[in-house]
């Protein structure tokens, strides 16, 4: 049985791209937050979630050495963690600026680092990151500073590990969603056209996609998930 491992596991995008592997077969274990609701989830045999703070790089570390020990391999890892923050430049400052690479950036290193080096010993193994519109072009990240800059470095990471695996089964791609049709963002965009969003499930849908044997030659370093907007 594959195994996957899906940061920020109670999130809209999260709970979509479990609830997809785990109706493909895979194992899914899930990250949370500490103090989480872990019982939102609706018990799955194959599906497990732990708490663990992707700020700690040892935490993160340790929990990524207990899913390849217990599992022997991580086929996947889909890292959804992050957060949003408006400000223009004047409006931010390095405080602000810090506190969105913590959340965007540190967040997934943390992860990746040792996802990326279980999956080069194991030779195969994708890896998603998620990235934005602002970080993918900073003429996008006009007030939202911070974020942008932080989402940037999403990108340069997976180029880094692209080339570090060159010619492996070794795979990073950044998946960058335009806006995702989630209850939060209806409510604070009352006037937008949701139809033009994205869904969660066809986000799961092609992070999955890019999982299977068929999509295994395939090395797209960046996965635009727009639909209409």
């Amino acid at each position: 049985m594959k195994t996957v491992i899906i940061t920020g596991v109670s999130g809209n995008l999260g709970r979509a791209v479990s609830k997809k592997f785990l109706a493909e077969g895979y194992r899914v274990i899930g990250t949370l937050l500490p103090k989480d609701p872990a019982g939102l989830f609706v018990p799955h045999e194959y599906f497990e979630t732990a708490s663990v703070n992707l700020t700690e790089e040892e935490a993160a570390r340790q929990f990524v050495s207990s899913v390849s020990s217990r599992n022997g391999t991580i086929d996947a890892a889909v890292l959804t963690v992050g957060g949003f923050a408006m400000g223009s430049i004047a409006e931010t400052g390095t405080t602000a600026v810090s506190q969105q690479l913590q959340l965007n950036f540190e967040t997934a290193y943390n992860i990746a680092r040792p996802v990326f080096l279980q999956m080069m010993k194991q030779g195969s193994g994708r890896i998603f990151l998620i990235g934005a519109r602002p970080g993918l072009d900073m003429h996008n990240s006009k007030g939202m500073v911070a974020y942008g800059l932080a989402k940037s470095l999403i990108f340069r990471l997976a180029e880094l590990m692209n080339d570090e695996a060159r010619e492996t089964n070794v795979v990073t791609s950044v998946v960058v969603p335009s806006t995702i049709d989630t209850p939060q963002n209806r409510k604070s965009m009352p006037d937008a056209d949701p139809s033009k969003w994205v869904n969660a499930d066809s986000i799961a849908g092609i992070i999955h996609f890019y999982c299977r044997d068929e999509a295994a030659t395939l090395r797209e370093p960046v996965i635009k998930v727009y639909n209409n907007s």
